[in-house]
């Protein structure tokens, strides 16, 4: 790892920005402010307290409750569920978000996207668990989701309408452009192909799936994130094995510069804190109140099922696909870490790649250490699968909530099919958007629906415990735990009384 400790300083001019990208800017600045960045860390923490360590506790639940559970004509089964929502946690965040907080916060960032998995795990029982308790079944179909327990369990109307309009404005316009930039610049960059006809590509096979509804998305998504998900973990795992002797170094750079005694990075352990929790939420989406709405389209017999096999998707996405990332990035030495001054301007702290933006770059250069020439084509491959499920976890979250918007069945009938119009012709224009655009405006979706969101599972604190008391109870008597509201002193919980 000496190349961290003999580091080159280099200072580049601040870029002209263009109005709309100040707006951008400001906007982000303000959502994910130290405010947002303590209330998921605390949220965290509570749960992960009040629930004595639920996410520790219940780990072979998580895995046996993987599994169980079928599809049915209203829902899906609990691990195409748990796809779905794997399809929104493992994305471009997982590969491009990772090299990024390096690249903002240095490698102590990934200590923190570790510690708010750990966390979030709590968070993400939580708003699972209560988009199981208030689910409901509309056109013969699950629906659920903070919309629907802020409405049902709050019984603030206009609570739920800002967050279901938050969410199709994120989900629909704001986030679907970073997966389709990152696919569009990748291949480009493998293979030479223009992202106008990626992005062509990509609405084309999208289109086919997402007009096939919800249990076309499941069953694509049930094939497709395990296949997408091994797959490049096996990869990683090739080129940190190549490295074995490299990774002592690594976990000692991302400790030191996590808690700031790194001589180097130890001066941006802010940037390092901030990027870390940031990308870790953008990646594993614990709190975040899009993975919900996937929990609650499970047919389980219990909330607390799909609220712990959710809880596991965070360990996916987190400790096994973000951490191969870092580590392949770390261990190789393939990142720079970029700050900005008082002044206004760049200064590359860490410059092992001379010239190379942060992003996919970094991972494609790490598998080019070890595959030389295969790391470019492999990188796009792999961000062609996760960057697409993604989209299609993003696609359902927004007409889930625009059902939840308008209750008429021919005006939400045909107001969907203008929807997936407008969501496909969005993702051809992010393919060909500059990447810091798109990720500005990703970030400010991402941060409003997480402020919105976890507050309202505070303030449902008490529906959750009352849950899982009740499904422990049941589980420590030897018995398949099925949820009885009365019983569960949960009256609101309106689908399960039928």
């Amino acid at each position: 790892m000496s190349a961290i400790r003999a580091t080159t300083v280099a200072r580049f001019p601040r870029p002209h920005v263009s109005t709309m990208a100040d707006i951008i800017n400001t906007l982000n600045g303000i959502i994910w402010s130290n405010w947002l960045v303590g209330l998921c860390l605390l949220t965290g923490l509570y749960f992960t307290f009040a629930t004595r360590f639920l996410q520790v506790r219940q780990i072979g639940a998580m895995v046996r409750y993987l599994f169980s559970g079928k599809e049915s004509e209203q829902g899906l089964s609990s691990f195409q569920a748990f796809a779905l929502a794997v399809s929104g946690r493992v994305g471009t965040g997982n590969i491009g978000g990772v090299a990024i907080a390096i690249a903002a916060g240095g490698p102590g960032a990934v200590f923190w996207m570790w510690l708010i998995a750990f966390l979030g795990a709590g968070s993400a029982f939580a708003e699972a668990a209560l988009a199981q308790v208030f689910k409901q079944k509309i056109d013969g179909e699950y629906r659920g989701g903070p919309a629907y327990y802020i409405e049902q369990g709050l019984g603030t109307k206009w609570y739920a309408v800002i967050f279901a309009i938050s969410t199709v404005i994120a989900c629909g316009l704001l986030l679907p452009g970073i997966q389709s930039n990152a696919i569009g610049s990748a291949v480009e960059t493998a293979f030479g192909v223009d992202p106008k006809i990626t992005g062509i590509g990509i609405i084309a096979l999208l289109g086919l799936i997402i007009f096939g509804g919800v249990h076309r998305i499941g069953h694509v998504a049930q094939l497709a994130v395990p296949f997408m998900a091994l797959g490049y973990v096996l990869v990683a795992l090739i080129v940190i094995v190549a490295n074995i002797s490299q990774i002592p170094a690594a976990f000692a750079t991302i400790f030191s510069s996590a808690f700031g005694t790194d001589a180097v990075l130890g001066g941006i352990i802010g940037a390092a804190i901030q990027q870390g929790v940031k990308r870790g939420i953008f990646s594993n989406e614990a709190g975040q109140g899009t993975a919900p709405i996937a929990a609650a389209t499970a047919e389980v017999n219990h909330p607390a099922k799909q609220g712990l096999v959710q809880a596991f998707s965070v360990y996916v996405d987190t400790w096994f696909v973000c951490t191969a990332t870092a580590l392949m990035i770390i261990v190789t030495n393939s990142f720079n870490v970029v700050v900005e001054t008082a002044e206004g301007a760049k200064e590359a702290i860490v410059e092992n790649l001379p010239g190379v933006a942060s992003g996919p770059a970094f991972t494609q250069h790490a598998v080019d250490t070890l595959l030389p020439g295969f790391g470019s084509a492999f990188v796009a491959v792999a961000l062609l699968f996760f960057a697409f499920t993604t989209l299609l976890a993003y696609y359902y979250y927004t007409e889930s909530n625009l059902v939840y918007l308008l209750k008429s069945g021919s005006a939400r009938k045909n107001a969907t099919q203008v929807v997936r119009l407008v969501f496909l012709a969005l993702i051809y224009y992010g393919s060909i958007k500059s990447a810091e655009q798109v990720w500005a405006m990703g970030d400010i979706g991402v941060g409003l629906m997480a402020w919105l969101n976890l507050i309202a599972i505070l303030l449902l604190s008490p529906t959750v415990f009352r849950c899982l008391k009740d499904f422990e109870s049941q589980q420590k008597s030897g018995q398949d735990p099925s949820f009885d509201p009365e019983a569960a002193q949960v009256p609101k919980a309106t689908f399960w009384k039928k």
